[in-house]
């Protein structure tokens, strides 16, 4: 057999690269196409990102936020009154609350439904039953309040009829924050569970029949196998979920909050919304709303450096 030799080129002599008008010609399209989504981000997100002064500057929008005066405290008036507020001390404390909950209850049940849809031995099923799960991610939380007047009711509600209780599942304030919790994981159970299925997909069958020779139940592969699989995912999800724990969706507090549990229901997103458009304090909003975006990049950074401080690839 004759072998070929591989000649390499001597160190001094380096790649000849491809002419400019040939490259351009080749992948131009490509840099065309990217003006679309340059031109987005810089128009709808870093220009709005001047009015980040306001923050700091007297409560004036008719005016660029350049040429609004300094408040007081070296510009730092805005805030102390935020932190002062008693309605901002309990937006702040429920939405840290409520997203540890969602954090520490709703993210290990996505993980065990894509288990427990891996193990099923229908595939016509499994796609069934991954498709009814789903679903609910299309609603909107307006249509899910409104359900969930209809079923959890404390007078007229359809659970409390059938079990002839009168439970105030959204009149109590704890009440009122177990089914918060359970109507998130009701809602994006099933669409998290699709980043797990695909994740599982990457584990080779050859481990679990590795596993079937050496004897391994059902469980021990689960734990040797399937979990050191998805550990990567579940890391990654982590790191965004607490790069979230500051940060609170409108549409969800706001729509199943009532005047019975606004102790409980009020977040940092409803305290913006009620002082900024409805009571015009852009300024303190501003304030507001730019401390909740640091704390979350400081929340993400941290986990990231744990994460990889402990052999986790993260985020970056």
């Amino acid at each position: 057999m004759s072998q070929v030799k591989q000649t390499a080129l001597p160190r001094n002599i380096a790649p000849r690269r491809m002419p400019w008008k040939l490259y351009m010609r080749r992948y131009g399209t490509l840099y065309l196409l990217l003006i679309v989504p340059i031109a987005f981000f810089l128009l709808f997100r870093y220009t709005p990102m001047s009015y980040i002064l306001l923050a700091f500057k007297k409560n004036n929008i008719l005016v660029p936020p350049w040429q609004v005066p300094w408040v007081k405290n070296n510009g730092f008036d805005w805030f102390i009154k935020a932190f002062k507020d008693r309605s901002f001390q309990t937006a702040l404390y429920n939405t840290i609350f409520l997203n540890l909950l969602d954090l520490i209850v709703g993210m290990p049940m996505p993980i065990m439904m894509a288990l427990l849809l891996n193990e099923l031995a229908f595939p016509k099923y499994k796609r069934v039953t991954q498709t009814v799960l789903y679903l609910p991610h299309f609603l909107s939380w307006v249509i899910i309040s409104g359900i969930t007047l209809r079923l959890f009711g404390t007078h007229d509600g359809i659970i409390n009829k059938l079990l002839g209780t009168e439970i105030p599942f959204v009149s109590s304030e704890n009440n009122w924050r177990a089914t918060y919790i359970f109507l998130g994981i009701w809602k994006e159970c099933g669409w998290n569970t699709i980043i797990y299925l695909a994740a599982l997909t990457g584990i080779s069958p050859e481990l679990y029949e590795a596993a079937e020779v050496d004897g391994a139940s059902r469980w021990r592969k689960i734990w040797h196998i399937t979990l050191p699989g998805i550990r990567s995912t579940i890391v990654v999800l982590l790191i965004m979920n607490l790069g979230h724990i500051l940060g609170s969706e409108f549409d969800r507090p706001f729509t199943l909050s009532n005047k019975l549990v606004e102790g409980a229901s009020k977040t940092i997103s409803i305290f913006v919304y009620e002082r900024g458009i409805m009571g015009q304090q852009y300024a303190l909003s501003t304030a507001v709303g730019l401390f909740q975006s640091v704390v979350c990049v400081i929340f993400l950074l941290i986990s990231n450096a744990l994460a990889k401080k402990f052999g986790e690839r993260g985020i970056w």
